[in-house]
């Protein structure tokens, strides 16, 4: 199992979930709005929000747990409808899960996601 971990301009997160939706089996994402800054600091950037004396780019996080077979599915459609080819169009990140858990069933590993 992986975590695939997306940051993501807001504009794009319409595009992204809708074709998300559209993988079949795919257990869930969970969406977090978040700000933070890259290599540029968020200097330039038009939608930057200030918090004592720091900029910060308004951005969503989103997460999903899924079998190793739908990790490239998943990361090819966040790639392609998150992308404008500007600056700060964000980053996937890909984490191994050792064990998963579902709290209502006490299911555990593929059962659970």
């Amino acid at each position: 199992m992986k975590e695939i971990k997306a940051i993501i301009r807001p504009s794009k997160l319409l595009e992204v979930t809708e074709e998300l939706h559209e993988i079949e089996g795919l257990p869930g994402v969970t969406v977090s709005e978040i700000k933070g800054f890259g290599k540029g600091r968020a200097k330039n950037a038009k939608d930057k929000i200030v918090y004592e004396m720091v900029e910060f780019i308004p951005r969503i996080k989103l997460e999903v747990v899924v079998n190793d077979e739908m990790v490239e599915k998943v990361i090819n459609v966040i790639q392609k409808f998150s992308h404008t080819g500007n600056t700060g169009d964000g980053k996937i990140f890909v984490v191994n899960v050792e064990e998963t858990i579902k709290i209502r069933t006490k299911e555990r590993g593929k059962d659970a996601i």
